[in-house]
């Protein structure tokens, strides 16, 4: 008698196949969580669901948690100036570049800065908590780990590809800080780019581009509380 279908012994990729999401798949599911909570407020925290998405497709898909690209860098000189260099070109291209050229067609929104009012070191020290896990650790692993690379394994990793996915999650990182109007998307977006090239210059290790994040949005949170920020 013929093996019912449903009965058939599966492989460890088949289970994958039907668990983790597909590379097109990733594209529509990832931009719908990113809207859906963003844009629309119909859906939980995006960071939270998109790494939990992220760490199943990292233990599914390639077997193991050291993919996820935390290892030590080779070189630290090498990692600790291009950190330095992202921050730098990050800040100043905001400051100098993107702002006065945004300003007279983009505006931020009323809040755009949600850290402004900190009182005391217990807010600082909350913010900061903040920043160096929700904002760098997470949102580097979602936007710069999973989501770029699995838009970029469409073209199996091609220059096209890394500049299509690039691109895309970098938008995303822009949608993703809706509350803070256009102006505030299209610094994210811009922030995004520098990231990326700090994490692609170092042979994808996120530490540097958490580095990065986590010292820039440091830097904005120590202007903000001591009332340089504008």
């Amino acid at each position: 008698m013929a093996t019912p279908r449903a009965f058939v012994s599966c492989t460890p990729d088949d289970y994958v196949a039907v668990i983790d999401l597909n590379k097109l798949e990733v594209i529509v599911v990832g931009s719908l969580i990113v809207f859906g909570d963003n844009v629309w407020h119909v859906l939980p925290n995006s960071v939270f669901l998109l790494s939990a998405m992220a760490l199943i497709s990292f233990r599914l898909r390639e077997g193991n948690w050291s993919s996820i690209g935390l290892r030590l860098p080779k070189c630290w000189t090498r990692t600790v100036l291009i950190t330095i260099a992202t921050v730098v070109v990050q800040q100043a291209s905001g400051q100098f570049v993107i702002d006065p050229l945004t300003r007279p067609y983009l505006h931020y929104a009323a809040g755009a800065n949600p850290m402004e009012g900190i009182q005391g070191y217990a807010g600082l020290l909350r913010w900061l908590g903040i920043i160096w896990t929700y904002a760098a650790f997470g949102e580097e692993l979602v936007y710069r780990r999973y989501l770029l690379n699995r838009v970029a394994d469409l073209g199996r990793q091609s220059p096209s590809a890394l500049l299509l996915a690039l691109l895309w999650s970098s938008a995303l990182l822009g949608c993703a800080h809706w509350y803070q109007g256009a102006a505030g998307m299209v610094s994210a977006m811009v922030s995004g780019l520098a990231y990326v090239a700090a994490y692609l210059l170092t042979k994808k290790n996120l530490w540097t581009s958490i580095f990065a994040h986590g010292i820039s949005d440091s830097l904005a949170l120590f202007a903000t509380y001591l009332g340089f920020a504008r």
